[in-house]
């Protein structure tokens, strides 16, 4: 048997006793292992006869001082290069679960950072949905207020005016006809700024807009159809304007002007009670439904 076969071998176990077994103790579990593969009790038996020549090869080894002493030091360095490979595949264990924890815990923050980026684009989405009326709202307030700013600057800039929008809705139409007050206010802001929208819960298809300027509330009279499957039908809520006349040094000119004005104030006290009146209907509607 060659010196690298045999050092693969545990001599020990090969004949079944101890690390600590006498020379004594050694030749007799010889005598036995080899009684029951000896060649010419199993001349058929290869493995038999291979066996044989092993245990021999261990007797002769571990029976001989010095050649058991080498052995048992082989094996020693052997048994700790063993321990240190297994302490090293342990430590190689424990790296590579911690890696795989990492990795599981990295992935977990990145899912969390998908979902928290996600819920952010949603509120955004949110806030622009709902945010956008009252940014209209407070946009609103601006120009009427930079209107009566005007209006205290220059006296002779017109009342603001009103017009009547009509369209065809039925009582158990959930999309007014087509009508929201996005969709009418996409429509209209066309023409100029408009100042107030109110479409009325209470009468389906009717709604009063109010514009900041005269000329913009001509041209939506004159060029505004609607929806070309429920077109609308825009007038004047009281009347087509009287354009203000040219102010000159004559006291006659004054006094006409004068007399629009008034009318003009008459007219937006009576616009402003409708509209209260028709905010009061809907504040009514909203609850009693």
């Amino acid at each position: 048997m060659a010196t690298k076969e045999l050092l693969q071998m545990d001599l020990y176990g090969l004949l079944g006793v101890e690390r600590t077994a006498t020379n004594k103790e050694l030749k007799k579990a010889y005598r036995q292992k080899a009684l029951t593969c000896h060649p010419d009790k199993n001349p058929d038996n290869p493995k038999a006869a291979e066996l044989f020549h092993q245990l021999s090869q261990a007797l002769e080894v571990l029976t001989d001082a010095p050649a058991r002493a080498a052995y048992d030091k082989i094996c020693a360095a052997k048994k700790q290069a063993e321990e240190r490979n297994r302490k090293l595949d342990d430590k190689r264990k424990k790296i590579k679960l911690d890696l795989e924890a990492r990795e599981q815990q990295a992935e977990a923050h990145k899912q969390d950072e998908v979902q928290m980026t996600r819920t952010l684009e949603e509120e955004i989405a949110r806030l622009r949905e709902e945010g956008s009326r009252q940014l209209e709202e407070e946009q609103r307030l601006i120009r009427e207020q930079i209107q009566k700013e005007r209006d205290a600057q220059n006296p002779q800039i017109q009342c603001f005016l009103s017009l009547q929008l009509k369209w065809k809705c039925k009582n158990n139409d959930e999309t007014k006809g087509g009508y929201s007050h996005d969709i009418l206010m996409r429509l209209l802001q066309k023409y100029g700024d408009v100042l107030n929208l109110i479409v009325s819960s209470k009468k389906n298809g009717s709604a009063v807009v109010e514009f900041a300027t005269v000329r913009a509330a001509e041209l939506a009279v004159m060029n505004e159809s609607g929806l070309s499957g429920n077109p609308l039908k825009i007038s004047w809520l009281e009347g087509e304007p009287v354009t203000a006349p040219q102010t000159d040094h004559s006291l006659t000119k004054e006094r006409d002007y004068e007399s629009i004005v008034m009318m003009k104030m008459r007219q937006a006290a009576e616009r402003q009670k409708l509209i209260e009146q028709m905010q009061r209907e809907d504040e009514e509607e909203a609850m009693t439904s």
